[in-house]
């Protein structure tokens, strides 16, 4: 018998994992009282914005992959939003930039994530707003418990927040004064103006969908949209340039967009079909991953043994490298994901996998074309991924404590209700560290405009009205035409390493949803990196502490360049899944016992 940190959770009724107890609890709640998993989902998300700051916000974005049981149809929802009219490389250059900041308003696209779970709710749940709204409201006003992960990251920006984002002070440092671990942190300021969306729907009268509708309308072009306008256009903010910057979105930008439902991109492997957001998103590189290594035995490679670690990192970086060169938002050019996903293509990419380590950034050439990558800037760093604050962890998934730069990471949930449909979603942006908190409305805009170049001719130049090439990247498996299991994990570039590793022992070693979360993980760091400064660290692997010393050893022989983290550092996997039987259907759940939050529920 194989021992885990928890049992893997099963039942028959319902499940829900999330990065953070209280908002799974949350949505468990939700289910309980009839609600279905599309109410789960966004009830959890909304608690997720309060008990996880440091992590996502309403600012912020997401992507999620949705199962409808009944129709037996799958879909994304697209809640990324785009780039401002603003957003002209044009103006951005004019300001004598050659990367789009890291923090500050320079870097806000459009606000997505409310706007998506609005729309959710609207679309396919069953509660109303304030059912939905509920939870958070009451953790915003009266206080939640705060892990000690987000005083970590006030205190690694309170003299930003004290000297030039008072806004965030006020929110974050009442008193004068960082928050206590374990003591009860408020932000009745979002309370309020959650309270302020809800007295707006009302008002509306008629049924929840139109009473939904109308919060989508307050959000978009009403009092949200209206201070987040006048924000950007009267504050100069200090960034990650050390200068001082004006934002460029504004309420028109937000009132024409909307989120909207595409279909996924997807492959088979090994009888089973993993859907994965679009080419604007990295989820493709998963799926490219996996094209390559259904041509090795992996089923016949120890987990924690160099050959799996080797051929897995060996295959994530031709991956990644397709990533760099060809994903965008496909509705600003011809991306040619088809050919990307082929069997054909897998199988001539597959023969760069070599017996040592490469050092090399190899994208290849789809229908003959010619890759163009973009021009790194030599030296510049990237998150050691280690959850550590160190001077090179500028992006996700850790938190620098380097003034004016500090950076947020990810949550992620995965429901699944008595019916059968299923959620999995990845909320984030918008984090308190990554601009100043809007005073009227207690939260901060996302910066995910960092993932664009200011570089001519790429498919990631900067442009107005594109989607910039998200990390965020939530998963859903299929088998027989039926949903199998949702599951994701925050950690920006690792996002897709984590969860390919988690793939493989699910379904090529046959480890549980807990075992195959909990096993020793890796990531490597051979990629551009998608947040400031755009660093990259050719041959770096990482590896969990609780790695054999024979498999450090043999990964060091065949060239990589190794680094040994903490005992339980990789990964912040979250998973629920279904198994039909002849005697009915039992759903299960898991979650990550890193950093102490992750929480798995269900009956």
């Amino acid at each position: 018998m194989t021992f885990t940190t928890r049992p893997e959770i099963l039942g028959t009724f319902g499940v829900v994992a999330s990065t953070h107890w209280l908002a799974s609890s949350v949505g468990m709640g939700v289910l309980e009282r009839g609600g279905n998993a599309f109410d789960a989902a966004v009830a959890t998300a909304f608690t997720l914005q309060v008990v996880e700051p440091h992590l996502n916000g309403p600012g912020g974005d997401m992507p999620a992959i949705l199962w409808h049981q009944k129709s037996k149809r799958i879909e994304v929802l697209c809640a990324q939003g785009p780039s401002p009219a603003g957003a002209t490389l044009a103006h951005y250059r004019g300001l004598g930039l050659d990367l789009v900041p890291g923090s500050g308003l320079l870097a806000t696209c459009v606000p997505g994530a409310t706007e998506g779970w609005l729309r959710l709710l609207r679309d396919h749940g069953t509660i109303t707003l304030e059912e939905a709204l509920g939870p958070a409201i009451g953790y915003a006003q009266n206080g939640m418990p705060a892990v000690a992960r987000i005083v970590e990251a006030i205190a690694s920006v309170q003299e930003l927040f004290r000297t030039e984002w008072p806004t965030s002070a006020a929110v974050w440092l009442a008193g004068g004064k960082l928050p206590t671990a374990g003591r009860l942190l408020r932000n009745p300021t979002l309370a309020a103006t959650w309270r302020r969306l809800l007295e707006t729907a009302k008002s509306a009268g008629g049924d929840r969908v139109r009473q939904i509708e109308a919060a989508r309308k307050a959000w978009r072009q009403g009092f949200v949209a209206e201070a987040i306008d006048k924000f950007c256009r009267t504050q100069e903010v200090l960034d990650a340039t050390g200068r001082r910057h004006r934002g460029v979105l504004t309420g028109d930008d937000m009132a024409k967009w909307e989120s909207r439902y595409e279909a996924p991109a997807s492959i088979d492997y090994r009888g089973i079909t993993i859907a994965k957001c679009g080419a604007w998103s990295q989820g493709p590189a998963m799926l490219q991953q996996l094209r390559l290594l259904e041509g090795f035995d992996m089923a016949g490679m120890d987990p924690t043994g160099p050959d799996f670690i080797h051929t897995v990192t060996e295959c994530a970086n031709l991956a990644y490298a397709d990533r760099d060169a060809w994903y965008a938002d496909p509705d600003f050019g011809d991306v040619p994901m088809v050919t990307l996903l082929s069997r054909g293509y897998a199988d001539e990419r597959r023969t760069l996998v070599g017996k040592t380590a490469s050092r090399e950034m190899r994208p290849g050439s789809p229908d003959g074309r010619k890759p163009v990558m973009p021009r790194l800037i030599e030296g510049a760093p990237m998150g050691t991924g280690l959850g550590e604050p160190t001077l090179a962890a500028l992006g996700e998934p850790t938190t620098a404590k380097l003034f004016p730069v500090a950076a947020g990471d990810t949550c992620h949930v995965d429901v699944i209700d008595k019916d059968g449909n299923m959620v999995s979603a990845t909320p984030s942006g918008g984090w308190l560290q990554s601009s100043p908190a809007i005073p009227e409305l207690g939260f901060a805009l996302g910066t995910r405009l960092q993932m664009f170049w200011l570089q001519e001719g790429l498919p990631t130049t900067l442009a107005p009205g594109r989607r910039p090439r998200t990390t965020l990247s939530p998963s859903m498996a299929l088998r027989d035409g039926e949903a199998l299991m949702a599951f994701g994990t925050p950690g920006g570039d690792q996002q897709d390493q984590w969860q390919t590793q988690f793939v493989l022992r699910h379904v090529d070693h046959g480890q549980n949803l807990q075992q195959a979360i909990d096993c020793p993980a890796f990531h490597n760091e051979h990629m551009v990196s998608s947040f400031y400064p755009r660093g990259t660290r050719p041959g770096v692997l990482v590896l969990e502490g609780r790695m054999p010393e024979a498999t450090v050893e043999a990964l060091k022989a065949r060239g990589h360049d190794v680094t040994v983290g903490e005992l339980w550092s990789e990964g912040r996997l979250t998973a629920a899944g279904t198994e039909r039987g002849p005697d009915g259907t039992v759903l299960k759940a898991a979650a990550n016992p890193r950093g102490m939050q992750g929480y798995a529920v269900g009956r």
